[in-house]
């Protein structure tokens, strides 16, 4: 017992039956009836994001196709020596194989699975292959693995898992039968960490608990373990209650009611105010990128009660912050808050690159505050223009007659400026679309010219060119090619020429791409130059030396 109570919360609580699954409840019924009515698919593909379940999904099946206790009549033991349910779940059990497709991502690796695959299981009814992260695995590793995926022998099972399908082949894909495991919806996370809490005798108040169930983005293993993180931190005073305050600054995250004040100080154009309210949220630990989620997250709520009207009780906003977003939303539009939408997204990338986080932050505070005003002066400045232009009209008295502009004669001029803009960029792109390529070399230098980098690389280094003509190429290529490159070139060869080409692939196998011609041209240069009488007389004097590169220099 007390080797259980030492365990990390996560591994403690992880569910041992299908009905502890949580969130997932439609899924574990699919499985469960499969499996009563012996109906079970050759191989299950599980995904996800992290932490809802897929590897303890993986052995609950496993555990349901090889326990001794008469599944149709009740859930899986899990507690009789004699039953294989206890080892495996342990990930000790001699027939149920769990590989890391991340460590383990050759043909050899898969190789070895396939020849254990032929051997029956040694005690179990089935013998249960899990691979996890499966799309680790590289192209020959999964095609070795197609034919014994699609007809293994009758006593095998796969159990692939996965946070990326899309990198798994088709050809894979459709051996499998694929249950997607959705992320977890907060009030079911909530629900689960009070249980737990109450379980551990543990002293958090459910607003803590809330917090720690939405700043855990629907992952069942990432709330539970915050879960875990917050009571070490109650236990070095146990008279203490962990409050929704003491989580926030345990996680870098801000009060929302000040971050809806700081949104108050940017629309009022208090830049003072809201750098000062900035300053009080960093001293209090604040960190960047979940200040900044925050922030987009309250300028959902903003647009959600502009569009949609007061919002609805909600378990994971208090009253006050309810009524602070009701009051601020009269004063706002969705336009404003669609421009601090992109630049807070812009943000959010340019911490990847600046060093200093606080600064980050002050300026992307002092952007917004700008850019309010910024639509204010222009409104304010395009309305004086327009009464300069009326009055100047009016006071021109050798007129007889005088027209008043419209309204819309500002916005009319605008127009056409752009309209000219438009026509002679249209102007440009025509004379582009009459260039010519006129060979294999010319198209690799445009390609550098108009930034296609990753096409130029394809070009020099992947593809093999067998014929080029006018609007016609002949190719082949190498494993590395990129999958969308004959998509990308098609694209811009008809973009650059405005000409539609003919790409064919060609069959002949002994063909060499552009950079394999650059190294062999070298090489043979280079034998050249060793052969050379120069080369001979050095080596007579020097007789250690040795020529490793040629080069040309124009004199």
């Amino acid at each position: 017992m007390e080797k259980n109570n030492s365990k990390i919360l996560a591994l403690k609580y992880r569910p041992r039956i299908f009905k502890d699954l949580i969130g997932q409840e439609i899924i574990a019924q699919t499985i469960s009836n499969a499996i009563k009515i012996n109906k079970t698919p050759n191989a299950y593909l599980l995904t996800g994001i992290r932490g809802v379940g897929k590897t303890t999904t993986a052995r609950l099946i496993a555990k349901a196709l090889n326990c001794t206790k008469d599944f149709e009549k009740g859930d899986m033991c899990g507690e009789k020596e004699t039953c294989h349910c206890r080892e495996i779940e342990n990930s000790n059990h001699i027939d149920v194989l769990e590989m890391d497709a991340a460590s383990k991502t050759g043909i050899d690796d898969v190789r070895e699975l396939i020849e254990n695959a032929k051997y029956n299981p040694t005690s179990a009814k089935f013998k249960i292959f899990i691979i996890d992260e499966v799309h680790m695995l590289s192209k020959q590793a999964f095609n070795g693995l197609l034919k014994t995926l699609e007809e293994p022998p009758e006593k095998l099972k796969f159990i692939l898992a996965t946070t990326e399908a899309r990198k798994i082949p088709v050809t894979i894909l459709s051996r499998c039968q694929r249950f997607d495991l959705r992320r977890v919806n907060l009030e079911q996370i909530f629900q689960h960490l009070k249980k737990i809490s109450d379980i551990e005798k543990g002293k958090i108040s459910d607003d803590a608990l809330k917090l720690l169930a939405r700043a855990s983005e629907g992952s069942v293993r990432d709330a539970v373990s915050l879960l875990d993180r917050a009571l070490i931190f109650q236990t070095l005073d146990e008279n203490k209650t962990i409050q929704e305050v003491d989580v926030r600054k345990m996680l870098g995250i801000a009060d929302k009611s000040k971050i809806i004040n700081l949104i108050t100080y940017i629309f009022d154009g208090n830049e003072k105010g809201a750098l000062e309210q900035l300053k009080d949220l960093s001293d209090g630990g604040l960190d960047a990128k979940n200040f900044l989620n925050d922030f987009l997250e309250l300028l959902y709520l903003f647009g959600r009660r502009i569009n949609l009207g007061p919002i609805e009780k909600d378990l994971f906003l208090s009253e006050g912050e309810t009524k602070l977003i009701d009051k601020i939303s009269k004063n706002l539009n969705m336009q404003d808050l669609g421009l601090f939408w992109q630049l807070s997204l812009k943000t959010i990338e340019d911490l990847k690159i600046v060093s200093n986080e606080d600064v980050a932050l002050k300026m992307f505070v002092m952007q917004l505050v700008h850019i309010k005003s910024f639509e204010e002066y222009n409104d304010e400045k395009i309305s004086i223009v327009k009464q300069n232009e009326i009055s100047n009209l009016k006071g021109k008295e050798n007129l007889e007659k005088t027209e008043e502009p419209k309204p819309d004669d500002f916005v009319k001029e605008q127009m056409k400026n752009t309209d000219q803009i438009k026509k002679q960029n249209k102007n440009e792109l025509e004379d582009q679309k009459n260039f010519e390529i006129r060979s294999f070399s010319s198209l690799i230098e445009l390609a550098e010219n108009n930034k296609e980098m990753e096409l130029k690389f394809d070009l020099e280094r992947n593809v093999k060119l067998s014929k080029f003509e006018q609007g016609k190429i002949e190719i082949s290529f190498n494993e590395n090619l990129n999958k969308n490159f004959i998509k990308k070139l098609s694209h811009c060869l008809h973009e650059w020429t405005g000409k539609r080409w003919i790409i064919s692939l060609s069959k002949d196998n002994n063909l060499k791409t552009l950079h394999e011609q650059k190294i062999e041209k070298k090489q043979n240069k280079l034998e050249n130059e060793k052969n050379s009488e120069v080369y001979k007389e050095v080596l007579k004097f020097f007789p250690d030396s040795e020529l490793i590169d040629v080069s040309e220099t124009n004199e």
